[in-house]
């Protein structure tokens, strides 16, 4: 039955396991440099109201990361790496199992290219605002809130227009230029993580999360026009109900911004796990390069933010990277925000080289110059209108997208005897439907207005409510007979 393969599944070829590298080099370095990106660490502290995922405290706050790095290990990466272990398989290859020969064209790896800009544009955003922000000597706050054509708007929109370009170009056709450089960045975050810490750790049992909240309260209330805003996840209960509320608040919060973030990485062990020899080389680079580098980047994040605000140090916010210069001097801390910003460049780079290569095997009679172009002009758009700035909702539309996509190819997993179950005829309904009802649970909280508020009531975590949902409509519409019938791959491997 091969005749029946397309061609871009005929023709694929198992990475064999002679050819596969030492997974602290492959695997683990790739996803501690992609935990250690700035945009993630210095988002995170801020996420909700009043005093941020600290209202509760720091401690808690720390044991929710843990927990959100866990999730992104077992539900996201774990199996996904193993299938990509054990066939030698890419991505798009392996989640033909799950959605078919034809839809596999489709999902998950167009969805995973045209996601990468999403990525661009965070990453260019990010870039601009803080270069402006060290070029005309501001806080990176007055820089993000600065109006629309206003000269720090123009000025922050057009180095990040440029460097999304600029990062666009190079990922399509010199990439290889960037490479050697990209193996030394994740030294600059590590060090001015350190010295972070270094900095604030001296005022860490000294911080009280009340004393933020009221800062907090206060700041909004002294805004023009005033704002109103809550601590996170209380919802109005008092004693102790209410600390239990703020808590899954907490918990929530933080699983919902790490697990978003990471989900296409998650998937992409597909592809970072051919090139691992074995089980053990899957955890091993799991736990150092995500959970270590995920507790390691944010868990500082998070102490640093504490105990500068347990030093009283003027001017902190809940953005580390924007509080640098408050911390560690003008400086020293502009030193920092213009090296982090360096060093995010490799990383979009390399969005557009996974973009590209998504493209090369989806759209095959289509320039990459003019799909990848397209989509750096999206990666634009988003930036100019500061879209790209939200990034929570950036991370919690990719994890709505992925979650059930993650959910689903462990379903797949377990039912095929912890193996690959090889491709499947068609669009494969089981995974279709999965994709619809896990997208839809965790995309709704998305929407704006009333509808999202309570949708996001009723689900405070989308993307690992997006993943469970994915997981359990394969596994009923899987045992239901639901599934496409499966095709022969001869060159296929197993180990």
């Amino acid at each position: 039955m091969s005749q029946q393969l397309p061609d871009y599944v005929a023709s694929a070829t198992p990475n064999p396991p002679e050819n596969r590298a030492f997974w602290l080099t492959t695997t683990a370095a790739t996803y501690a440099g992609i935990m250690l990106w700035f945009i993630f660490w210095s988002y995170m502290p801020g996420q909700g109201g009043a005093g941020g995922v600290l209202s509760q405290g720091l401690l808690f706050a720390l044991v929710s990361l843990v927990v959100a790095a866990f999730i992104c290990y077992f539900g996201f990466y774990y199996v996904p790496a193993m299938l990509g272990m054990k066939t030698g398989l890419p991505l798009y290859i392996v989640g033909t199992s799950v959605y078919g020969v034809q839809g596999g064209f489709f999902m998950p790896g167009f969805l995973m290219g045209c996601l990468q800009f999403g990525w661009l544009s965070v990453n260019g955003f990010g870039a601009g605002m803080g270069l402006t922000s060290i070029i005309r000597g501001v806080p990176l706050s007055d820089v993000m809130g600065a109006p629309f054509f206003s000269e720090l708007w123009f000025m922050a929109v057009s180095i990040g227009v440029v460097w999304a370009l600029i990062a666009a170009f190079i990922g399509l056709k010199g990439i290889q230029y960037v490479g050697m450089v990209a193996t030394y960045m994740p030294i600059i975050p590590i060090v001015a993580l350190l010295a972070l810490l270094a900095f604030t750790v001296g005022g860490v049992f000294s911080f009280d999360p009340q004393t933020t909240i009221n800062a907090c309260i206060a700041t909004a209330a002294a805004a023009d026009p005033p704002v109103t805003v809550a601590p996170t996840g209380i919802f109005g209960i008092s004693g102790v109900l209410g600390s239990f509320a703020g808590q899954l608040g907490i918990l929530a919060l933080i699983c919902a911004y790490v697990v978003g973030f990471f989900a296409t990485a998650g998937a992409a062990g597909c592809d970072m796990g051919s090139h691992n020899k074995d089980r053990l080389s899957i955890q091993l680079a799991g736990l150092v390069g995500i959970v270590g580098a995920t507790v390691f980047a944010g868990g500082i994040a998070l102490v640093a933010i504490a105990g500068a605000k347990g030093m009283g140090i003027a001017d902190v916010s809940l953005n580390p990277y924007g509080s640098m210069t408050a911390i560690m001097g003008s400086t020293m801390g502009g030193i920092f925000m213009f090296l982090l910003a360096l060093a995010a460049f490799p990383a979009a780079c390399f969005s557009t080289l996974i973009a590209s290569n998504s493209f090369k095997t989806t759209l095959p009679k289509v320039n990459p110059f003019i799909s990848c172009g397209i989509g750096a002009g999206v990666a634009c758009l988003l930036i100019i209108t500061t879209v790209a700035g939200n990034a929570p909702v950036v991370f919690g539309f990719i994890g709505a997208s992925f979650g059930p996509v993650c959910g689903a190819m462990m379903a797949d997993y377990f039912l095929s005897g912890k193996k690959w179950a090889g491709p499947r005829a068609g669009f494969n309904p089981a995974g279709w439907i999965s994709l619809a009802g896990g997208f839809l649970v965790g995309a709704l909280p998305l929407v704006p207005g009333a509808v999202g508020a309570a949708c996001g009531a009723i689900i405070p975590c989308p993307p690992v409510a997006a993943f469970v949902v994915g997981f359990g409509l394969y596994w009923i519409l899987a045992r239901a007979g639901l599934e496409s019938p499966k095709l022969d791959m001869p060159q296929r491997i197993d180990l």
